[in-house]
């Protein structure tokens, strides 16, 4: 069995003062939670912190955006201006990146979720989080994609375009450097 990535301790340190300032500039993103019970959460929960490492690595900008009505969870999510720069020029999953037979991309939205562990966004959760800021206008992200669409070959993606969020759909081995993905964590 693998083992489950930790951060060392300064590094953690490092990432809890990150986000905490992050925290602390952004309170509109998260009224009515403290930074103290998210602190407690992070430190009770190891993998949690290098996924936020690897969210904050890959320049995604985690930050509280919430938190789960019914377990009381703290919800981390990407909240980078445009799309995380670390995840981009991404295909959709890994089906898609082995139908390419030429200019494959280096990887899949989905694998570099799974590997980062964090879930991407649904269609729901992008159009929560802009209600929270304005994300994508120059760029677009990849989104959770019903399994209806994805048989068909394709794929869904989002953006922030003329004061609204458009929902799109391309081919599922597609790729460009303006798309990566976002994703989402709960602690």
């Amino acid at each position: 069995m693998p083992k489950t990535p930790t951060l060392k301790p300064a590094e953690a340190e490092k990432l809890l003062a990150t986000l905490k300032k992050r925290f602390e500039q952004n309170a509109d993103r998260h009224r009515g939670i403290s930074w103290s019970d998210v602190e407690g959460r992070l430190k009770k929960s190891p993998a949690t912190l290098w996924t936020l490492a690897e969210m904050e690595r890959t320049e995604g900008e985690p930050d509280v955006t919430g938190r789960d009505k019914k377990s009381g969870a703290i919800i981390f999510t990407d909240c980078c201006a445009e799309s995380p720069k670390g995840r981009r020029s991404v295909c959709f999953d890994e089906a898609a990146l082995k139908a390419r037979k030429e200019h494959k991309p280096k990887a899949s939205a989905m694998a570099l979720a799974e590997q980062m562990g964090v879930e991407m966004l649904d269609e729901a959760q992008y159009r929560a989080l802009q209600e929270l800021g304005r994300f994508d206008a120059k760029t677009s992200s990849w989104i959770r994609t019903p399994e209806t669409i994805r048989k068909l070959g394709g794929a869904l993606f989002c953006d922030w375009r003329y004061g609204a969020v458009f929902t799109y759909h391309n081919g599922a081995e597609s790729y460009y450097a303006a798309r990566g993905f976002r994703g989402r964590v709960v602690v």
